[in-house]
């Protein structure tokens, strides 16, 4: 099980810093500032975008913290 415990501490660790990245650029760490995410409809297909859940389409990193 070390293997799967290590690539599990390296994900955490890329998602801590992927936070912080985001937090100093002010951004949401979800639609990386863009206030929405982008859903493939398919691959021959248009792209569906919807509010951002994380930041409700602010695209402000203190808007996803408040809401989180």
């Amino acid at each position: 099980m070390g293997l799967l415990s290590s690539f599990n501490h390296w994900r955490e660790a890329k998602y801590q810093s992927h936070l912080s990245d985001m937090k100093d650029q002010g951004k949401c760490p979800d639609c990386e500032g863009r206030g929405y995410t982008i859903y493939p409809y398919n691959e021959f297909a248009y792209f569906n975008s919807y509010e951002c859940p994380g930041c409700q389409g602010s695209g402000h990193y203190t808007d996803w913290e408040e809401f989180r």
